[in-house]
């Protein structure tokens, strides 16, 4: 039970109007007489509401076990990361799969990262990943030994079998960080990225090498991947290891001709240098940073550029195990991909194969080379070729050698290649795309696609070296993450592991959301997610009077809706979408809708939103609003909506688009004109201005600000470097030209992502307040 102090202020309205309800007025002479039998009245019993302190707070209920897990490098043991304290800050732990003992590996030096002590750099690369732990963020095992690197605020630090702790690599001082640091796969070696520049560290010690030069003071980098390769090629390296570990490739990135784009920090009480950022923002339709991929001998020497023809964008770069590199390339358009193989030597470039995407190309990471028996120098690949992902078997040269699945769903990604046994695991869906699960498939094709498990949910896989056992991290929206210790032949449970109660989740009422199908007005099948308000939850009426909350509710929508993201899932995840439950715990029913063009459904489905951004997003979520108003669940007089990032775009959208559906909308930082964003992802799925202006016009929320009725607030973060306040500035200034009110909340010191406690508890505060006031 919380404390009477988190109880909020409309609870204690509600519980007071109540009792008076029922009681009576207090000196009100119509007051009937007290009967001469006694009359036994049953008040309803009222859960308190979530705190909305509960609703901010991270990490989630439920979400404090084991993270980022590995096998050691002897299969003996798990390693993983996970906090004693059940907060963001994380310790390195190791647990011993023979006895069952759990010890300390790794903790942090001076306390690991804080949300402080980080340089812009670092970061700014944490928002690419979307990472808010602290303590230690990550750790990686050598491919081949036993050496743990450890990067920390910008050093390197390491452990090998003859370190007895965490031992300090490169401190390369304040300032400069030591930036994407990567074990060779021998163990032997450390490179990383420093002031702009590649180097590399022998494990032992010594002076680091200087390996690039060139760009340190030029605006160029050498060895880091540009904005558009970590935030939407999903390519957050910008250097890779050979497998014998003697040379390196990198990319050389010039983003000199890209104007700047300057971040002022409002916020702050200094100015000039510290109070502001510039960034180098490729602009849709503008120009991109020029990429050059080249070779570099670990032991120092001539680079090697290679050939990557005319194609703009460099996705994916991997070495194959006969010593030559593959790059995935793309033109500017994303219908057409390349995979080439490159001789590092003289940077000749071969094809291997070209695939074609309509209505564009979704990038993968399935490549996966061979190097045994027949089908060395061969590999497996994955193509969405028939509308659905699905995974091939190629030759050295790229011809399709085989089909290895096939069907009308599709796979997700590949999980571990055993060539010994010729197996294929990899996961996906085949009966609901709410689940995730393990699959295997024959190398040798014909076989039976064998699904190791089975329990419905997601299943998060880890496999070992030996490629003889996985851990299971299984969720569901009935339960947390379990773990479990399973066979990859059969998918049998060898062991349970023990993951981490968390004590908060015997105080908080998070009933789970409940997933349901329905068919849109063209016959496509939709998912939904619906949280029923608590049948004790009470509201007040108009008049101000308790109103039970029975059906129909009033209602709010939490819309994402856009491409490569699926939120309809059923993961603990969503269980614990913490301002669905303080909403549904104030009486309010919340749906979440995955429409057309969000992922895991094939290139048709993701693709009905092609160069008309806005339109058939909403008109799935109005589907969905009148159908479960036909149920009788939904008070159609009195539905909101509210999202982030796409969610806020299509929430402000919906706002002007269908003012007779949304009564109110909460937009948090939303893209309100997509010539305002990145080239990369925009240009995918509209064009470019030049090409689409019509699209673009039609997919702006500015050009329908005319027709805003209802109440819009707008919430956006002054230091957002992803998706810049100017956005909201815009649409601000069209709905003043409109005559047309809105709400604002600022938060100076906050990114795309929120981060600070105080500033996102006082955001829960406004956005309930603010569909109190106008849903009621």
């Amino acid at each position: 039970m919380p404390s009477p102090r988190n109880f909020d202020a409309s609870f204690v309205r509600v519980l007071a109007l109540a009792c008076l309800a029922l009681a009576g007025a207090c000196g009100r002479s119509d007051v009937a007489p007290e009967p001469k039998q006694p009359v036994m009245t049953t008040l309803p019993t009222l859960k308190p509401p979530l705190p909305l302190e509960e609703a901010a707070a991270y990490p989630l209920p439920g979400v404090v076990g084991p993270q980022a897990i590995t096998f050691t490098p002897d299969g003996r043991g798990l390693v993983y990361l996970r906090s004693p304290e059940r907060t963001l800050v994380r310790q390195l732990y190791r647990r011993d799969l023979k006895t069952g003992e759990e010890s300390l590996l790794v903790a942090p030096p001076g306390g690991g990262a804080t949300e402080d002590n980080l340089s812009l750099e670092e970061k700014l690369r944490r928002e690419r990943l979307r990472q808010r732990e602290l303590g230690i963020t990550s750790y990686a095992w050598a491919e081949e030994g036993d050496t743990l690197l450890v990067p920390l605020t910008g050093k390197i630090y390491v452990k090998t079998p003859d370190d007895a702790e965490l031992r300090l690599l490169v401190d390369p001082g304040p300032g400069k960080p030591a930036l994407d640091a990567r074990l060779s796969p021998d163990g032997r070696r450390v490179a990383y990225v420093h002031d702009d520049e590649l180097y590399v560290v022998d494990v032992a010690g010594g002076a680091p090498k200087q390996l690039t030069s060139g760009a340190r003071g030029t605006g160029k980098t050498n060895g880091l991947a540009e904005y558009i390769a970590q935030e939407e090629m999903h390519r957050p390296h910008g250097f890779w290891w050979s497998d014998d570990g003697k040379q390196l490739a990198f990319v050389e990135v010039d983003e000199t001709h890209i104007p700047i784009y300057r971040i002022v920090h409002q916020g702050k009480d200094a100015v000039g240098e510290g109070a502001q950022e510039d960034h180098r923002y490729p602009f849709a339709g503008s120009p991109n940073a020029r990429v050059r991929l080249g070779v570099v001998p670990v032991a120092g020497g001539r680079v090697t550029w290679m050939d990557l023809g005319e194609f703009e964008y460099l996705a994916r770069v991997k070495w194959f195990p006969d010593g030559s590199l593959t790059a995935q390339l793309q033109d500017r358009a994303q219908k057409h991909h390349r995979l080439v193989r490159l001789d590092p030597r003289t940077g000749a470039r071969t094809l291997l194969l070209e695939e074609t995407g309509e209505p564009w190309y979704n990038l993968h990471d399935d490549l996966r080379p061979l190097e045994k028996g027949e089908l060395a120098g061969g590999f497996v690949w994955s193509s969405e070729r028939s509308g659905f992902r699905h995974l091939e078997l190629r030759a050295g040269d790229g011809a399709l050698i085989r089909e290895l699945t096939h069907g009308t769903w599709p796979i997700d990604h590949v999980v571990a290649v055993d060539e010994e046994r010729g197996r294929v695991y990899f996961t996906g869906w085949r009966d609901r795309p709410t689940e995730k699960q393990l699959f295997m498939v024959p190398l040798a094709g014909g076989g039976e696609i064998v699904q190791l498990t089975r329990e419905p949910g997601v299943h998060d896989v880890v496999v070992d070296r030996a490629k003889r056992r996985f851990v299971d991290a299984h969720s569901s929206v009935q339960h947390p993450t379990r773990l479990s210790l399973r066979s990859l032949d059969d998918g049998k449970v060898l062991e349970e592991l023990p993951g981490e109660d968390d004590p908060r989740l015997a105080g908080l009422d998070l009933p789970p959301p409940e997933l349901f199908s329905f068919r849109n007005r063209h016959g496509d099948e939709l998912w939904a997610a619906i949280y029923r308000p608590d049948p004790s939850a009470s509201r007040a009426d108009a008049r101000g009077a308790p109103v039970p909350a029975g059906p129909p509710y009033p209602t709010l929508v939490q819309v994402y809706g856009g491409p490569h993201a699926q939120r309809v899932v059923d993961t603990w995840g969503s269980t614990v979408d913490m301002r669905a439950q303080a909403l549904r715990s104030r009486g309010y029913l919340v749906i979440k809708i995955d429409n057309r063009g969000s992922a895991r459904r094939g290139l048709a489905f993701e693709g009905a939103i092609h160069r008309d951004l806005g339109r058939v997003e909403l008109e799935d979520q109005v589907d969905g609003v009148r159908h479960f108003a036909a149920l009788g669940l939904i008070d159609p007089e009195r539905v909101g909506i509210y999202g982030w990032s796409y969610g806020g775009y299509l929430s402000a959208m919906a706002m002007v688009r269908h003012p007779d559906v949304f009564r109110l909308a909460v937009a948090g930082a939303p893209v309100t004109h997509w010539d305002g964003y990145d080239t990369h992802y925009t240009e995918r799925y509209m064009g470019t201005p030049a090409d689409n202006p019509d699209g673009y016009r039609e997919s702006s929320v500015m050009a329908h600000a005319g027709q805003l009725r209802g109440a819009l607030m707008l919430v956006h973060g002054l230091i957002d470097e992803n998706v810049h306040f100017r956005h909201t500035s815009r649409l601000i200034g069209a709905l003043i030209r409109a005559r047309k009110a809105y709400e604002l909340l600022l938060f100076p010191d906050e990114r795309h992502m929120p981060r600070g406690l105080e500033d996102r508890v006082h955001m829960e505060e406004q956005i309930l307040a603010f569909m109190q006031k106008h849903l009621g």
